[in-house]
């Protein structure tokens, strides 16, 4: 760690690594709310994807602003840009920290939410990776009455699995990790490698964090979590009819996608020194049965009626339980689902 970033009596070092792209309408807000912390950052980092739309100056602007909430800062300008995914890791190992916190650019942070963060890691120094809930808001930041946990109808039995160290056998189903809640260290972005193709980055760390036994969840809201219409991810409470929608929705993609997902994880994981994972054989195993079904869901046949028996089939395994999004709902969509 370099020895110019300033210290905070009590609490380990962290930055924070904000990605912007074309972000002036709330940029402004959220740089001020981590210049508010209650524990301020070490240092702040905001890596720009080529916006040349005024989004660098106002950074500037805002993070060289004078009065006793100022902190070191740098602007890292990409162009041309690299991309969501590569544009946080870049910024990650550019840290001089090695704990980190996400930040998106359209949000705003409460002010404790990097003191909670800093209390759990302290109180567990292999923590690599914690996420937290958020506050939904609309567009001009009025709440809308809901939480993040809530729409992602996060159960006990995941909470659970979680809490026991078994996040893998969570995360290597559905994601639940979402980046502007995150933070993680260092050590562990350099160890997963280049985030693996079709997947964004902060799933990317949370599974691979994951593998290794080490994430942690606070049920504590963190931040306003902004939804507007732009979000590059969104999240809403689905009702029951919309839930029914997505199944029979036209997604042609999407089980390939699902398929190449977990092609670059199992990949990943075959690369790394198995001593690193919690549990190499079993890691491995669940890993590589998860490709297994989902290729077999990649390659089912566009006729529906040629998809009934080998669906049926597949479903007395138990993977699609063990393995899939939503269970034995998949096999609804599996069934059902134009293509």
């Amino acid at each position: 760690m370099s020895r110019d970033i300033p210290l905070t009596p009590g609490h380990e070092p962290i930055t924070v690594v904000v990605c912007t792209f074309r972000g002036t309408e709330y940029l402004r807000a959220q740089l001020e709310s981590i210049r508010a912390q209650s524990v301020p950052p070490a240092e702040v980092i905001v890596s720009d994807d080529a916006s040349h739309d005024g989004t660098v100056e106002l950074a500037r602007e805002v993070l060289s602003a004078e009065g006793s909430a100022s902190i070191p800062h740098r602007i890292i300008v990409n162009d041309p840009g690299l991309g969501t995914a590569e544009n946080f890791r870049r910024a990650v190992l550019g840290a001089r920290t090695d704990l980190v916190a996400l930040s998106d650019q359209d949000d705003v942070w409460f002010p404790d939410r990097l003191e909670r963060a800093l209390e759990r890691h302290a109180a567990d120094p292999d923590l690599e990776l914690l996420f937290g809930d958020a506050r939904l808001v609309d567009a001009a930041g009025t709440d809308l009455g809901l939480g993040l946990f809530e729409t992602l109808d996060i159960s006990a039995a995941e909470r659970t699995l979680i809490l026991e160290g078994r996040g893998f056998d969570v995360l290597l189903r559905r994601n639940l990790a979402t980046g502007a809640t995150v933070t993680l260290r260092r050590r562990l972005v350099e160890w997963a490698g280049p985030v693996g193709a079709d997947w964004l980055h902060d799933e990317w760390w949370a599974i691979l964090a994951a593998s290794r036994g080490r994430i942690g969840f606070t049920t504590a809201a963190l931040i306003n979590y902004r939804q507007h219409g732009k979000n590059q991810v969104g999240v809403t409470k689905a009702s029951l009819r919309t839930k029914i929608s997505r199944v029979l929705e036209a997604d042609p993609d999407r089980n390939p996608r699902l398929a190449r997902r977990t092609r670059a994880l199992v990949q990943r994981l075959d690369e790394v020194d198995p001593h690193t994972l919690v549990a190499p054989d079993a890691v491995l195993a669940d890993a590589r049965a998860k490709l297994r079904i989902e290729t077999f869901r990649a390659e089912l046949p566009t006729n529906r009626l040629r998809r009934v028996l080998p669906v049926l089939r597949e479903s007395r395994r138990g993977d699609y339980e063990r393995y899939t999004s939503q269970g034995r709902a998949e096999i609804l969509r599996d069934l059902l689902q134009p293509r």
